[in-house]
């Protein structure tokens, strides 16, 4: 039967497996990392906080689609605090930690990835069924996405626990990983792969929304009036989407391909080298994420701003514009009384929920 080794501290396993932590994390390179690391989750709590904000505040904003991006933009916010925790107990603290302390360590990281991940699949979906609709938004009830929104938290917080339940390798030792000292192999080989693959399954159905959406477009502007703004309002808030997800895998892809490697021992591939880097390229994501909501949707800059200067709403600014708004406070005249965004097939204030009614009008 394999000893465990519960009580043991971190220095423990890191000699076990070879694994070096002084040498990388000490001297300059320690307090530019910090430092950058400070900027970057200081940004992260500021801006992800607007993002929020800025949601709830607007009623523009009370749409399925916002919630689940102000979900995002609080998985966002959890990164940050996970980024945190691990600045302060990483590099040469990392040995003197205790596993359970470690696991906590891991854990928040692991948490905040599945959160977002989850989230992102949750807005393909939300995509999904209002495009096949025609719609701009779905007909999702605050209680579904409330229930979303919980679910996503749930498979999140189990996920970053599942080795602290027992996936790892306190009692088998030759199966540690090299840049996860009590992490089993096969765990993070699990863990690689999976996020990996619904990374490439979300990618392809992005893809084909996107490409449906825009087909559809096309085909209606031929035979509907209105501004070529408003009928490019569906293709305009899926490249907002789409970019958001560019932007995650190509920030998370590097280091789970490096967390793969690791997990097939691969011991000539030099995954010490670049593991800082790609976590920082990973903490990069969730600052990159409220510039892309910002830049990409004119009235999600409009109201971030009037928070920051703290001044008050003025609504002939609301109305402005060159710009296309995201939405309109507009009630809808079919069945189901929602509101819904700007007529983007005709040059109507106010139509049916129906876009495919409206190509035909």
């Amino acid at each position: 039967m394999n000893e465990c080794y519960y009580d043991k501290r971190m220095d423990f396993f890191y000699n076990k497996t070879n694994t070096d932590t002084a040498d990388e994390w000490t001297g300059t390179q320690l307090i530019v990392v910090l430092c950058f690391g400070t900027f970057f989750c200081l940004f992260i709590f500021i801006s992800n906080s607007l993002v929020i904000a800025a949601v709830v505040k607007n009623k523009r904003f009370h749409f399925p689609f916002y919630y689940l991006l102000a979900n995002l933009a609080a998985a966002d916010f959890f990164a940050g605090i996970a980024y945190v925790f691990l600045m302060f107990n990483t590099g040469p603290v990392s040995k003197t930690l205790t596993v359970n302390r470690w696991f906590l360590r891991q854990g928040l990281l692991d948490t905040s990835l599945t959160a977002s991940l989850v989230n992102l699949l949750v807005i393909a979906v939300e995509r999904h069924m209002s495009i096949m609709r025609m719609k701009i938004h779905s007909n999702l009830t605050k209680k579904r996405v409330t229930f979303l929104i919980i679910s996503i938290w749930a498979i999140a917080i189990f996920m970053g626990a599942v080795p602290t339940l027992g996936w790892n390798c306190l009692c088998d030792i030759t199966a540690c990983s090299s840049l996860a000292p009590i992490y089993s192999r096969s765990y993070l080989v699990f863990w690689s792969v999976l996020n990996l693959v619904v990374f490439f399954i979300m990618v392809v159905v992005y893809i084909r929304i996107y490409m449906y959406v825009q087909r559809k477009t096309n085909i209606l502007s031929s035979h509907t009036s209105g501004s070529i703004s408003r009928r490019r309002t569906p293709v305009k808030l899926m490249k907002t989407v789409m970019t958001v997800l560019g932007a995650f895998v190509v920030c998370w892809t590097p280091g789970l391909v490096v967390l793969l490697l690791d997990g097939l021992n691969c011991t000539y591939c030099g995954i010490q080298n670049v593991k800082r880097w790609f976590l920082l390229l990973a903490l990069l994501n969730s600052v990159m994420n409220p510039v892309i909501y910002s830049y990409k949707d004119d009235e999600m800059w409009g109201t971030m701003k009037r928070m920051i200067c703290c001044s008050s709403e003025d609504k002939s600014q609301e109305r402005r514009s060159s710009r296309i708004p995201s939405t309109v406070l507009c009630r809808s005249t079919d069945t189901s009384g929602q509101y819904i965004e700007d007529g983007i097939i005709q040059g109507t204030i106010c139509g049916k929920g129906d876009l495919g009614d409206k190509g035909n009008s």
